[in-house]
């Protein structure tokens, strides 16, 4: 049977940026009573007061600061180094019998300059490579015969160094992201080993992210 709680938890899993706000107390409880008054009423098929949606709200709210995983918190104090790459393109290929002969030969390129940037992700239909801007032509020479679907250039990488055992960490992922997108921060690319995580922006929104990254530290 619905109830005005299991409405406003319901809502609030819809709107993730209803939940961070509430997260951080910067709501107005009376103000968001009233928004959401109409659709609850619908949903239950009956008129409610909006004291008693406020007061949903504050037991919800309570449950997020009783949620607070102590792991998650640690996780985001043991944070290592960030670091950010410019100077960045990305290429999109169609998926190929041959595509892996020509990734090989950007490999063999690369493979003795640590300084140059790379990342290759093979999905099922396309894959892409996010690389240093210079080798843009070593690409356009090593892909030549490969079906080109996208291209990008002026993108940063920002990359995270996550402590051990972070993959057991439920919501971590979760709240970069929340984070990233409560400040309109597009992400234009994502790649994760076990224990790095980087994130690619475009040039200019490079600063806000790394900022937003940077304080993930504060998270409590």
């Amino acid at each position: 049977m619905k109830t005005i709680a299991s409405c406003v938890q319901d809502i609030i899993l819809r709107r993730p940026f209803l939940e961070e706000g509430l997260s951080r107390q910067i709501i107005n409880f009376s103000a968001l009573a009233s928004d959401l008054n109409a659709p609850i009423s619908k949903m239950l098929q009956k008129p409610v007061k909006d004291g008693a949606i406020m007061m949903a709200l504050r037991r919800y709210q309570k449950t997020l600061d009783a949620n607070k995983s102590d792991n998650l918190n640690n996780v985001f104090k043991n944070l290592g180094d960030i670091t950010v790459r410019s100077n960045l393109s990305d290429f999109t290929f169609q998926n190929s019998n041959t595509l892996i002969q020509s990734h090989s030969q950007i490999l063999e390129k690369i493979s003795s300059n640590h300084q140059i940037f790379y990342a290759f992700t093979r999905g099922m239909l396309e894959s892409n490579i996010i690389i240093s801007t210079s080798e843009r032509d070593s690409i356009s020479k090593a892909f030549k015969n490969e079906t080109q679907i996208g291209f990008q250039d002026k993108l940063s990488a920002i990359s995270i160094y996550l402590p051990k055992g972070n993959s057991k960490i439920a919501g971590l992922y979760y709240q970069i992201f929340k984070r990233l997108a409560w400040e309109n921060i597009t992400l234009y690319e994502v790649v994760s080993t076990t224990n790095e995580f980087t994130i690619v922006v475009e040039d200019d929104l490079v600063d806000k992210a790394f900022s937003v990254i940077k304080r993930l530290k504060d998270i409590n």
